[in-house]
């Protein structure tokens, strides 16, 4: 069996990824459909880092998010992700939004998740992905924590 080259988190985080709201992004009160927040963190920007790290399709298998404050029209949300731990199929990719407003020239915090997404081979079944490797004390800890996170919802899923 060949032996997988592992990867740092630097190697496959999203830092860039950006999308500015617009009139079609809102719901009845003028701020950011949910759906439209997740649709972005979740298909997009999570999903890339996942597959940028695993080298295949991946799925969403579980997902924690926290939408702290709401976006509104025109804004810039910027999204940063990097994957905090990899198991045997599975991941999990930790993001971060902020809005931008720059004609206000404000920068808000606007949510963050925790998504584990599985890798697929060719017919559709779970396969081993890469290591990674944390090298800064925030990697570490992130790395740590996403292990208790993953125990949790086993043991929450077990009750």
């Amino acid at each position: 069996m060949k032996k997988m080259r592992t990867k740092t988190v630097r190697e496959t985080a999203v830092e860039e990824a950006f999308h500015e709201v617009e009139p079609k992004d809102l719901n009845a009160s003028d701020t950011l459909f949910g759906g439209e927040l997740m649709h972005h963190l979740l298909d997009k920007v999570g999903g890339k880092v996942a597959q940028h790290h695993s080298g295949r399709v991946c799925v969403t298998r579980h997902a924690e998010i926290d939408i702290a404050a709401s976006a509104y029209l025109g804004e810039t949300l910027f999204f940063k992700a990097s994957l905090n731990r990899a198991w045997e199929s599975s991941m999990e990719v930790g993001m971060k939004v902020t809005a931008v407003d720059f004609q206000k020239v404000t920068l808000r915090y606007i949510g963050n998740a925790y998504v584990t997404f599985v890798a697929l081979d060719d017919e559709r079944r779970p396969v081993a992905v890469p290591a990674v490797i944390p090298r800064t004390l925030d990697q570490k800890r992130r790395y740590r924590e996403a292990e208790d996170r993953r125990a949790f919802y086993r043991r929450k899923k077990k009750s």
